[in-house]
């Protein structure tokens, strides 16, 4: 008796089994595309369809470790997958709806894309009219994998659903869509606005429920290829109820007229969602991170003040020394003309070093503070002006005497010295970033052109403050000890600077154009004193022809120098200087090592840049740092900039500066860096270090 219940348990599970048992695979998903790289299926959310009813299609694609493929974005490189599906009459399908990517960087470029599993889903609609008993759908797909290879790789898909009265959800499937529809970016709940200019954008959204509690970081994906320079670094600034986003665009990119793409937000909690946004530019970009004009302004002042005591301005004090020598014990209004002179010859040129920056970036342009020193060209013709003034005050030769105009117009040169030394008090500064100067010019490059102007007259009067300052108190000059004989000793003995300075200069060269640089470099500067040596015989030999002489020979000398400009620029780049511990800095090196979860110390630096090299030798090289930087396995990267480099302009303004030097520090983990002082001592370093770990 005991068997016969169990006879007909198992007749009745046998007729049932078509119906419940069937594996319900096979009616969400086609047959799979398999190779050694990827598992594609054609998969459907519905177990059956119903007429007048919408359902989801989706390609599937379950990737092999290591392999990635791409969003309809793919970035520097790659294609997004393609579905072409066949369907019967009346029944529509939309586009593929895309999850929000990753950023993954492979080698030198940045792409965007899914790597482990990612499901494009698609809406298909059928007609209330469709009549049948299946519905049969047919799709060829393209898909492109890669890893240290890329693959391209298609296939076709079969998938028969039933037709019921009502739509039968699977609840096989459905997880799949749910997780797929959990990445969909949405349509942005805040008010977006975009500027662009000079080879920047940012990106600002604005409404309620942003702030730094909610928003803890963002990453911009571009809509379109192409717009963007991918690689750079996006600085983020989260305030309450705003968010902005520093872009860089491509090299070469005109302005565009929008900003679109995808917006993702990860909060506290490591949750990313996304948002689409398309906003049209409506002005230049602003700072992510920006500051007030006033406070830049602020800012400008007393950078260019503590500008005064960097060394690369110390040729020129000793130039600025001569001077307040010679205004000792003079009349109040002699004191306010040199003053006024000086500090007129300062502001003119920061002006023209201001417009030019915003003249190269309306052009496209990524200069930025000190771009001039990144020309090999420039910083020989620097080198062979302080050879040439250290020549003068040796008393090789004599400014102005072959101008033959009586004392009126050597009375006049001297305001007019007064003017140039300023002028070339700015050229000499530029390869130095004092403290607060920083942040003010990276606030100055992204505000209007007048704003970006103030900010520089600004620097200027605090280059010129101290000067100036007799100007407004010439009775501070009678505290200056009494013109005499000890003057000449000091002209003299003050000429050592400025071979000193010509001297660091051709080491420079060095770094940036090897051998050949310093070639060409002393060369010129070979034949320039030896024309303003011969300038000096024929003045003081005092005739007429022999000072005429001596003016053909000086500018002889000089157009042979000028003529070794051009092939210092084409002079090949030198390889940098190697540094125990050191590796060279890339965007890509940055996040594959930040993706391990170490540590990565990024030093923004340049040969012209003394501060820089101060700082290396002080704190980066001490000791003490390179035993902490191995004791917690930071990676020290070094971002030359000595010759100029787009990804590193792009590295340094997306930190809201504009010059090195620039020193980073990512703890592991955090999103952001943390921006160390221009001005580095161990203990700095090693504080930097200590609150990261």
């Amino acid at each position: 008796m005991s068997r016969l219940p169990a006879l007909l348990l198992g007749l009745s599970l046998a007729a049932l089994a078509p119906a419940a048992l069937a594996p319900p695979a096979l009616a969400v998903e086609s047959a799979p595309v398999r190779s050694p790289r990827a598992t594609v299926t054609l998969a459907a959310d519905v177990a059956a369809v119903a007429p007048g009813e919408a359902f989801r299609l989706g390609l599937r694609l379950r990737l092999a470790e290591g392999w990635h493929t791409y969003w309809r974005n793919a970035g520097d490189a790659g294609a997004p997958p393609e579905v072409t599906l066949a369907l019967p009459e009346g029944v529509a399908a939309g586009t593929i709806q895309w999850p929000i990517p990753d950023r993954i960087p492979y080698g030198p470029l940045v792409n965007y894309g899914y790597k482990n599993e990612v499901l494009l889903p698609l809406q298909v609609s059928i007609p209330a009219a469709f009549t049948g008993d299946t519905l049969a759908v047919r799709a060829e797909a393209t898909w492109l994998v890669c890893a240290d290879v890329c693959i391209p790789e298609d296939g076709a898909f079969t998938l028969t659903l039933p037709v019921a009265p009502r739509a039968v959800p699977s609840p096989i499937a459905a997880p799949w869509f749910e997780a797929a529809e959990a990445r969909l970016a949405r349509p942005s709940p805040w008010q977006a606005r975009a500027g662009a200019g000079g080879g920047r954008a940012s990106l600002t959204l604005t409404g309620a429920g942003i702030g730094p509690a909610a928003v803890k970081d963002a990453l911009f994906f571009p809509a379109e290829p192409g717009v963007l320079d991918n690689t750079a670094p996006q600085a983020v600034m989260v305030r309450d109820g705003s968010l902005t986003i520093g872009l860089t665009l491509a090299q070469g990119v005109a302005t565009p007229g929008s900003i679109d793409g995808t917006v993702v937000l990860r909060d506290g909690g490591g949750q990313r969602a996304g948002f689409d946004v398309a906003a049209g530019v409506g002005g230049p970009p602003e700072a992510a991170g920006g500051l007030a004009l006033w406070h830049a302004m602020l800012l400008a002042l007393a950078g260019g003040l503590i500008l005064n005591l960097m060394p690369c301005v110390f040729p020129v004090l000793a130039m600025k020394a001569i001077g307040l020598a010679r205004l000792s014990g003079g009349a109040a209004r002699e004191v306010r003309l040199h003053a006024a002179s000086y500090t007129a010859g300062v502001l003119t040129c920061f002006a023209l070093v201001g417009g030019a920056l915003i003249a190269l970036r309306a052009g496209g342009s990524a200069a930025g503070w000190g771009f001039q020193f990144t020309e090999p060209a420039f910083v020989a013709a620097m080198a062979w002006l302080m050879l040439a003034v250290g020549l003068n005050l040796s008393g090789v030769f004599a400014m102005g005497a072959t101008v033959g105009a009586g004392q009126s117009v050597a009375g006049r040169g001297g305001h007019l010295g007064a003017f140039a030394t300023g002028g070339l008090a700015v050229l000499l500064a530029t390869p130095c970033t004092a403290p607060f100067m920083a942040a003010a010019l990276g606030a100055a490059l992204v505000m209007p052109p007048a704003g970006t102007m103030a900010v520089f007259l600004a620097l200027g009067l605090g280059l010129a403050l101290p000067y100036a300052m007799l100007g407004v108190f010439p009775a501070l000059a009678r505290l200056l000890p009494r013109p005499g004989a000890w003057m000449e000793r000091l002209r003299q003995g003050l000429a050592f600077p400025m071979y000193g300075a010509a001297a660091w200069l051709v080491w420079v060269l060095a770094q940036q154009a090897g051998p050949d640089g310093v070639l060409f470099g002393l060369g010129g500067a070979l034949v320039l004193a030896a024309g303003l040596w011969g300038l000096g015989l024929a003045q003081r030999a005092g005739a007429g022809r022999g000072r005429i002489a001596g003016a053909i020979g000086m500018g002889l000398a000089v157009v042979v120098a000028v003529a070794l400009l051009p092939r210092l620029s084409a002079a090949p780049a030198a390889a940098a200087a190697a540094d125990p511990g050191a590796e060279p800095w890339s965007a890509a090196r940055v996040e594959a090592l930040r993706a391990e979860g170490r540590p990565v110390f990024v030093n923004a630096t340049a040969a012209w840049c003394i501060t820089c090299q101060v700082n290396e030798r002080v704190a980066l090289r001490a000791p003490g740092v390179r035993d902490a930087f191995a004791a917690r396995g930071v990676a020290y990267l070094k971002a030359d900039w000595t010759r100029g480099d787009p990804a590193i302009t792009a590295l340094i303004r997306d930190q809201g500066r504009e010059g090195v030097p620039l020193y980073l520090y990512w703890a592991p983990g955090a999103a952001a860096p943390a921006v160390l002082p221009q001005i580095l001592t161990e203990g700095l370093v090693l504080q930097a270090l200590g609150g990261g770990v």
